[in-house]
């Protein structure tokens, strides 16, 4: 992978840990904080001895929702978790591959998690409240990463780098309930969204995946972009747009076809078509940034 991306002149930032792990290792367990670590260290010579460059890179990707993901019975792991703790072990895991990163001579660094919004089904103090405090469970990464909670794990102000969110058409709904649709009067704005994570950490920002399937990936790419500028208008400092998945996949749970990204699935020669209609929106996003 690094010598098809060195060939093809692409910038990659790597994930290390991307919700896989080897038979051997526990995520749960206390030593895979060394062995996160000495993981990253590897990777980081690796891509040093094959293009010169120090490794650009986001240590974990959405460690909150690994845990709660692996706390729910949906990844595999060795023994039944509690995703409380799971995610405290993770984020000291992270922190100490940062740090092994850092003494070895590292590139980018971004963290991913995922961006949400919860609304109250009613405007009851308790399901107000509630509500808020789901909502609020995007921040414990980021917070015990930068020490302000749990300071025991080693987080610290200085770890956070550019900070990347995760943001799907899925990412807001109501408290015990279902989605709320893009469009509808409580549909949060991302430029809303993106300002709140901007002003309570102070650092630049990255939409590090979206993207939607089917009809609706042209139309979601312009909103997504649309708001971003609206936030670059406000002074927040949103650095890039990753769309996410680039191809067609098999979906996660039931292996059907999800058509998503620019590329659909490979036909018996093994090419990939192209989704022309989200290519002709890239070019003209690429061109309303490259203006603004």
């Amino acid at each position: 992978m690094l010598d098809a991306a060195e060939e093809a002149g692409v910038r990659v930032i790597w994930d290390i840990f991307h919700y896989g792990f080897p038979d051997f290792h526990d995520p749960a367990r206390p030593d895979f904080a060394d062995a996160l670590a000495d993981f990253a260290a590897a990777a980081a010579e690796q891509h040093r001895a094959a293009t010169g460059r120090p490794i650009d890179h986001c240590i974990a990707n959405e460690i909150s929702f690994f845990c709660y993901a692996a706390g729910a019975g949906d990844f595999r792991m060795p023994s039944p978790v509690d995703p409380v703790a799971l995610k405290r072990n993770v984020v000291r895991a992270a922190i100490a591959a940062a740090d092994r990163l850092d003494s070895v001579g590292c590139g980018r660094r971004i963290w991913a998690e995922p961006l949400i919004f919860v609304a109250p089904l009613d405007d009851r103090p308790a399901t107000v409240a509630h509500a808020r405090a789901l909502t609020a469970t995007q921040y414990e990464v980021f917070d015990m990463l930068a020490g302000r909670s749990e300071p025991e794990l080693g987080g610290r102000p200085e770890l956070l780098a550019t900070l990347g969110l995760n943001y799907y058409p899925h990412n807001q709904w109501y408290a015990g309930a279902g989605m709320i649709p893009l469009g509808h009067h409580e549909f949060r704005p991302l430029s809303a969204m993106l300002l709140d994570v901007a002003e309570r950490y102070s650092r630049p920002l990255m939409i590090a995946e979206t993207g939607a399937e089917g009809a609706g990936r042209v139309a979601w790419l312009n909103y997504v972009c649309d708001e971003v500028r609206q936030a670059q208008s406000a002074g927040v400092a949103v650095e890039g747009i990753c769309l996410y998945p680039i191809t067609a996949y098999p979906g996660w749970s039931n292996s059907r076809h999800c058509e998503a990204g620019l590329l659909g699935f490979a036909g018996p020669d093994g090419e990939r078509p192209v989704y022309q209609p989200l290519r002709a929106e890239l070019e003209r996003q690429r061109t309303l940034f490259a203006a603004a």
